[in-house]
């Protein structure tokens, strides 16, 4: 038995009662921090809370030795990620090769920065088109993919939620403002009219703590505010209801302006 169980978004409070009797069963239990961290707790508060034993993977245990997968051909392995284990921290190929090898499977979903972004800043979720990331620049490697889907989800009218890179063992967690410089940097590049000082954005840090923070403004304001501790995220919006205007107004100290734009 292979379970896949979800940590939430920010800390050992998150987990669920069903995920937490889940661990009182199982043989082994394993985590991987390198696609998303709890900035709210750390790994020794993480053992405290559940009384077990926490074992925690690199990319390379998980993805190239599959160390969870073979353990759980004779033992019941319990595996944890942040968030949702199939939403964004997505594992589904190892859940889908766990069911080809006869390993029953289960799963136990947590809250996502999927959902929890477009809810606390007001955003209506059905209306996001397809989920991006923002990779940390290198040598050689600067993709315009981010780009090229705020543009697909913007000529259809939808808003675009903009996950920031994690190399978690590198201590690297790409800020809201390092995220912004690299589309703005990427329009320099395909000078193509969509990304500029004047765009409105919208910045979620923290979410799921007590004090998450939500700013929206143009861009050429929110690139030189401070947003704090990680993780962050952000939000290119598309075409905006009023109530959407409103809540990045009242909740995110957005321009007056851009409730006063749908009425033209």
């Amino acid at each position: 038995m292979l379970y896949f169980i979800g940590l939430g978004l920010y800390d050992e409070e998150d987990l669920s009662l069903k995920g937490m009797k889940a661990l009182k069963e199982v043989d082994i239990v394993y985590a991987e921090f390198y696609t998303a961290k709890l900035f709210g707790t750390n790994l020794n508060i993480l053992e405290d809370a559940t009384g077990i034993e926490i074992k925690v993977l690199s990319r390379e245990q998980v993805e190239e030795d599959s160390l969870p997968l073979k353990k759980a051909k004779s033992r019941t392995v319990a595996f944890l990620t942040a968030g949702d284990p199939l939403v964004a921290t997505t594992h589904t190929e190892m859940m889908i090769e766990a069911e080809k090898q006869g390993i029953e499977t289960r799963i136990i979903h947590s809250s996502s920065i999927i959902s929890a972004a477009p809810g606390i800043a007001g955003l209506q979720a059905y209306k996001f088109g397809k989920t991006t990331t923002i990779p940390r620049p290198e040598d050689k490697y600067f993709p315009y993919s981010p780009y090229q889907v705020i543009r697909e989800n913007q000529d259809a009218g939808l808003h675009t939620l903009i996950l920031l890179d994690i190399q978690a063992n590198l201590d690297f967690y790409m800020t809201a403002n390092e995220g912004l410089r690299y589309l703005l940097r990427v329009e320099d590049q395909k000078k193509e009219g969509l990304i500029s000082m004047e765009t409105l954005a919208v910045v979620v840090a923290r979410a799921g703590s007590e004090k998450p923070l939500v700013r929206a403004d143009k861009i050429k304001k929110l690139i030189r505010e401070n947003f704090g501790d990680p993780l962050h995220c952000l939000m290119i919006p598309g075409k905006l209801h009023f109530m959407e205007a409103e809540a990045l107004v009242i909740l995110g100290g957005a321009p007056k302006e851009i409730e006063e734009k749908l009425g033209d």
